[in-house]
């Protein structure tokens, strides 16, 4: 029985597709082990928003051959359909498969048997049509799944377009089919993922259906406590959508939503499809319905054009709003995108200073909402992790909890009191009192 591992960079939807690759590869047999347990064969499934990626995914393939020389190594993902020659390339690398291939690499590496140089199986994007169902599992305590795949938007920094193809979906009743799916397997919470999930229902270019449906159908489905949205575009996130959460079963209050810039002038260049004042109202509206929902936000500093001035109303936009963490990402020139073509390239300099004062920003945002949800009681699904002796969990609106480590939580949903915020940023919880009743 010939061994494999894996190795994810990049989002959770790439999560979700590897998962799905492994048990491709159980179901003709082969064994799935740890990266470090000398494999036949690697599987890495790459991502390539930024350059750091690019050069993570060499730096794995350098790893990988030390762990085991003999091994046949296979790079898929978005930097193998975007540079399949360049990867081909690398010393190490056996095979290269593009969009329209990864999920068809066992039949097309027949055996995996290596050749005099790296076999690549690569298609134009415009050969990614197919949609292929995909979901984590036995990774980690959730469950990422993905409802949509590709992009139609032409954001001017963006390469997911040429790596991932045109937006497409599952049905409707393909994902509540595998939600219960998921359901049989124990699994507390689920994590709607794709590229752009807010523009679920297109099948084969025409919408058939829309994603307010889609969280609907979900949130009737037996044997899953949790489900959670992640990153969804501000001008997709309707009224709709945020009323239905907010009194929703299961969907929890958190919101991932993308803003990029608080700048108009730059959201233009980057062709975003809303101004700053749209992103405003959408946070204003979550806070009115749902006071504590934890409100997540990408930013990029450093684009073509962006001056110090811009800058500094992108910080005072976000300052200003009521959210609760930040992902913030620094700008780097991709091949084949619109953005690289701009004038007024930003230093390097000033694109960490920028990016330090953003991280700050985030760290008081979070600890500012912490600090809010203190003395309240809160439901926590914890990770099966353990560190000092300690376990930590996730609340419904995304608070980073710490307790003291008992096999017991692990994967459970309890509901704690969040008493304080320790030396390294997480919440103290204790056990809720039990109700006296008092009978007269």
């Amino acid at each position: 029985m010939k061994k494999v591992a894996f190795y994810t960079l990049g989002c959770k939807l790439n999560f979700s597709e590897t998962s799905t690759l492994a048990r491709l590869f159980e179901q003709r047999g082969y064994q799935r082990v740890e990266f470090t347990d000398t494999p036949d064969i690697f599987v890495i499934n790459t991502c390539s928003v930024t350059e750091n990626a690019d050069k993570k995914c060499k730096k794995v393939v350098k790893e990988a051959k030390k762990v085991s020389p003999d091994s046949y190594v296979t790079i898929v993902g978005c930097y193998a359909q975007l540079k399949p020659k360049e990867i081909s390339e690398i010393t190490g690398v056996d095979a290269v498969l593009g969009a329209a291939e990864k999920f068809r690499l066992l039949d097309l590496l027949d055996g995996f048997e290596k050749k005099s140089e790296a076999v690549i199986h690569h298609s134009p994007i415009s050969a990614a049509t197919d949609y292929y169902c995909s979901f984590s599992q036995n990774d980690r305590t959730r469950t990422f799944l993905k409802v949509q795949d590709g992009c139609n938007y032409s954001c001017t920094f963006c390469t997911i377009p040429l790596a991932r193809g045109d937006s497409r979906s599952d049905s409707i009743e393909n994902i509540v089919r595998t939600a219960r799916q998921i359901a049989q397997t124990d699994v507390k919470e689920v994590v709607l993922t794709g590229v752009n999930i807010g523009d679920f229902g297109l099948q084969n270019g025409i919408r058939t259906e829309r994603f307010l449906d889609l969280i609907k159908a979900l949130d009737e489905v037996d044997g899953i406590e949790r489900f959670r949205i992640s990153s969804i575009e501000p001008n997709l996130l309707t009224d709709e959508v945020i009323e239905f959460v907010a009194v929703s079963k299961k969907f929890v209050p958190h919101f991932h939503i993308p803003l990029q810039s608080g700048n108009n002038k730059i959201l233009r260049l980057m062709r975003r499809r809303y101004k700053r004042e749209l992103y405003a109202e959408r946070v204003a509206k979550i806070k009115s319905l749902m006071p504590d929902c934890c409100i997540g936000v990408d930013v990029i500093i450093g684009f073509p054009g962006e001056t110090e001035e811009d800058f500094l109303e992108t910080y005072q936009f976000l300052n200003d709003l009521d959210i609760s963490y930040l992902h913030v990402f620094t700008y780097s020139e991709r091949p084949n995108t619109h953005a690289i073509t701009l004038p007024g390239v930003v230093s390097m300099a000033d694109r960490n200073k920028r990016s330090q004062m953003l991280h700050i920003l985030s760290e008081k945002k979070r600890r500012y909402f912490y600090e809010q949800q203190l003395g309240k009681v809160s439901t926590v699904l914890f990770e099966d992790d353990a560190e000092d002796g300690q376990i930590h969990g996730f609340t419904e609106n995304y608070v980073r909890v710490t307790a003291k480590f008992d096999p017991v939580l692990v994967n459970e949903l309890k509901p704690l009191r969040l008493t304080s915020i320790n030396e390294k940023g997480t919440v103290e919880v204790k056990e809720v009192e039990q109700e006296v009743l008092v009978h007269s």
